[in-house]
């Protein structure tokens, strides 16, 4: 079964940290640009970062909000990219998402988890 599978959400005080995990199978995910995804409570999906493939030396790429803060990376021995998530603020509470590319309109979503920040 093609889909991707997200993980790692959970409650965390501000100035914490979390790590999410994005699992693909049925395909290899090292073939494929993906994306990270937010959705806040009340506002529309947000994309805020993106690893490209191999080919273009799996580059990564940072929307304002989170630059300097987490950092995108693959797992290649497990078929995931992971984000890390640091310095955690109640800003960044919201069901994250991740896609097999790093524009909005891509064709494979997770089912998303949940990050919650308490101040």
């Amino acid at each position: 079964q093609v889909q991707l599978v997200e993980s790692g959400g959970g409650l965390v005080q501000a100035g914490g940290s979390l790590r999410l995990s994005c699992v693909a199978s049925g395909f290899n995910l090292d073939d494929l640009d993906v994306g990270w995804f937010r959705r806040a409570p009340g506002k529309q999906r947000e994309g805020f970062a993106c690893i490209r493939t191999s080919r273009y030396d799996d580059r990564t790429m940072y929307g304002s909000s989170v630059k300097g803060r987490f950092t995108v990376s693959r797992d290649k021995a497990n078929n995931a990219v992971l984000l890390q998530m640091n310095n955690l603020k109640p800003e960044d509470t919201a069901v994250y998402y991740c896609a097999s590319d790093c524009n909005d309109d891509a064709s494979l979503w997770g089912q998303g988890t949940q990050v919650t920040v308490s101040s």
